[in-house]
């Protein structure tokens, strides 16, 4: 009987194995944020800003990070509709507004043009998301929110080892943040971590993480402005630093199964694939099959299949406008349109060549059957 083939897990070895149970053992009292710093350490090195700071989640950071930029109520925060709840959900907790715009459909990021459109004299900042390990048009971008004089953030959470014209995603916007989840390419099991190459945000954000306390107070348990408590443990750090040392390796094969996804796929006119525009990297985190909207292929039954044999696929995001919380945006044609169209396929660190096979085999008799 064949194992079943998941989405998505983290690539555990002996390094992580040792440098957890190093924290576990002996990272309390004075040693206790030692992997904490370590990690955050290596991570700006590696990002190439000047601040990083490791949190509980990725939620975390972009809360923290928008509080610091003191967006509130009557503030509006543009970014796509086509997103997890987690990059929404900070924006309403602090009373400001989201408003969803729809995406490109190449690249499955923002649409520019929708963003700028969308600017109002209530806008503060854009989000925008590397989905997938997709990268944004940052360019463009960039000079958007220069223009108009709003924050770009970036919402890296997909995006480690994704390179944009030479420069990191997440190192170029304001500020941005990172998920290591228990299905991202770098895992902790839950964490996250908030970049910036601004000092004054980036002391903001740090007393916002520590309940509020600066780091140069001298009084015990004296916050001085009310705060959150994101800050990761000295033991899931620990995982981050072996994951980072690994970084490298964990890309290269997360691109290598994209890669094969691709080449099985490239004769199928009508199935479109993660893509990587000139001068960019494409990181890989979630390998994604659309079909063409001509296609007869019925993704709901292919998932359906798939699960039969043993293969666990991932639907795309629905868009955050459809959501029972949200008004529905059905003007965002490209985010309504592809969630019915799209599969997100497994690509864990230690997936065969057999497995892979079987994936692309069993979708490929999916679609001669159902015609695409």
């Amino acid at each position: 009987m064949n194992k079943k083939i998941f989405y998505t897990k983290p690539s555990i070895t002996e390094l992580e194995i040792r440098y957890a149970t190093d924290a576990a053992t002996n990272g309390w009292g004075e040693n206790c944020y030692d992997y904490i710093v370590r990690f955050e350490n290596s991570f700006k090195e590696h990002l190439g800003v000047e601040y990083a700071i490791a949190t509980s989640s990725c939620t975390g950071a972009l809360h923290m990070g928008l509080a610091a930029l003191e967006i509130g109520p009557g503030d509006e925060v543009i970014l796509a509709d086509t997103n997890w709840i987690a990059t929404a959900a900070p924006i309403v907790h602090l009373g400001a507004k989201p408003i969803f715009v729809d995406i490109l459909a190449d690249s499955w990021c923002i649409d520019p043009d929708k963003a700028e459109a969308a600017i109002t004299t209530k806008t503060k900042a854009i989000i925008v998301t590397h989905l997938y390990g997709n990268l944004c048009d940052m360019t463009t971008l960039l000079k958007i929110g220069e223009k108009h004089n709003v924050f770009i953030i970036e919402d890296a959470a997909e995006a480690i080892g994704s390179i944009y014209q030479k420069r990191r995603a997440g190192s170029m916007g304001i500020f941005g943040v990172f998920s290591f989840h228990g299905s991202k390419t770098l895992s902790t099991g839950e964490g996250g971590m908030f970049v910036t190459r601004d000092p004054d945000l980036n002391e903001k954000v740090l007393t916002l993480s520590n309940h509020g306390r600066r780091k140069d107070q001298k009084k015990q348990f004296w916050p001085d402005v009310l705060g959150f408590k994101y800050k990761i443990s000295n033991i899931q750090a620990a995982l981050g630093c072996a994951q980072l040392e690994r970084l490298e390796e964990l890309v290269l094969r997360k691109r290598e199964i994209l890669s094969f996804y691709q080449n099985s796929f490239r004769d199928i006119e009508n199935i479109k694939m993660n893509p990587e525009q000139t001068g960019t990297v494409n990181g890989a985190w979630m390998p994604t099959v659309v079909f063409d909207e001509q296609s007869a292929i019925s993704v709901a039954y292919l998932q359906d299949s798939l699960q039969k044999q043993g293969i666990d696929a991932r639907v795309f995001f629905s868009p955050l406008s459809s959501l029972p919380m949200f008004t529905p945006l059905r003007s965002n044609v490209n985010a309504y349109s592809i969630p019915s169209r799209a599969l997100n396929l497994p690509s864990f660190h230690d997936i065969s060549h057999e497995q892979l096979s079987q994936v692309t085999n069993a979708i490929l008799s999916e679609v001669e059957k159902q015609g695409c």
